[in-house]
């Protein structure tokens, strides 16, 4: 195919990335709707036109990475795991709040925004993948997986968490799986999820109890949801609520693109709720 003659990787891969960037320029274009009426005066196109922008941008940044040999993202994941500490201490004291949570850094003089847990993520995978490769049948016991692997990424799915539990948490099972993958016997892995299901369930109980002396805000947004979805209170549960008409209304096949309803109703339809306007579209 002349079209992936200057692509090296795994056709597939880069056929799966161009079709889920032209799909996302769909559902961006669509779900802002009410966001372009709120802020541009009906102007949904000045939201395509930045996205747009950001993904071809994006593809151009893969394009020139994909052409680096693949050892140096080894090296750099060495040195980023203890860059992205201090990366995620910045976000929670100083990053864009939104939502009682502080999970974005703006990039000066662009206005553009990103999340520092999604670098972390990246580094953080790879980190486990080299530790992985170059202690290759040392790590037989939990100690051993504690000290190399464990710690590191204990410490940054803990700076994770206090903004974004969800992340953190399966950041932290992707690590795991990964070292399945890796070769960490079973038993390892069962005790560590033994040991991580007795401190969340006491996480849980203090949350619970007493969420206004947890170390972060988040804890009583943590709580109010718990209790909101335990009581089905249908004020606090709108937003979920509206994404389950969305998902229940799109049918089999969808409402097809542009025609979703609910967008008017979700206040996040452009961001954490996009999820159900693509199903109720598509």
């Amino acid at each position: 195919m002349k079209q992936f003659a200057y692509l090296k990787g795994d056709r597939v891969i880069w056929t799966i990335v161009f079709l889920l960037s032209l799909l996302s320029i769909l559902v961006v274009y669509s779900s802002v709707v009410t966001l372009a009426h709120k802020y541009k005066q009906g102007n949904a196109e000045a939201y395509l036109i930045k996205h747009a922008i950001t993904v071809v941008g994006g593809i151009f940044i893969m394009y020139m990475v994909h052409k680096l040999k693949y050892t140096l993202f080894s090296r750099v994941a060495q040195i980023g795991v203890f860059l992205v500490i201090p990366l995620l201490l910045f976000t929670l004291m100083k990053g864009v709040s939104a939502g009682e949570a502080s999970r974005w850094v703006e990039i000066p003089g662009l206005g553009l925004t990103f999340q520092s847990s999604d670098i972390a993520k990246i580094i953080l995978l790879i980190f486990v993948a080299r530790t992985l490769t170059i202690k290759q049948g040392q790590l037989n016991d939990l100690k051993s997986v504690s000290k190399a692997i464990l710690l590191p990424v204990g410490v940054i799915c803990a700076l994770i968490l206090p903004a974004n539990f969800s992340t953190a948490a399966l950041l932290f099972v992707g690590c795991l799986f990964t070292m399945f993958v890796g070769g960490i016997h079973i038993k390892i892995i069962l005790k560590i999820l033994g040991i991580c299901l007795v401190v969340g369930s006491l996480l849980l109980a203090w949350i619970m109890i007493s969420p206004e002396t947890f170390p972060t805000k988040r804890a009583i947004t943590w709580n109010a949801r718990i209790r909101n979805f335990y009581n089905g209170d249908a004020v606090s549960n709108y937003q979920s609520e509206q994404a389950k008409i969305a998902i229940a209304t799109g049918g089999v096949i969808g409402k097809g693109p542009g025609n979703s309803t609910q967008r008017a109703f979700l206040p996040q339809a452009s961001s954490d709720f996009i999820y159900a306007i693509k199903i109720e579209e598509y």
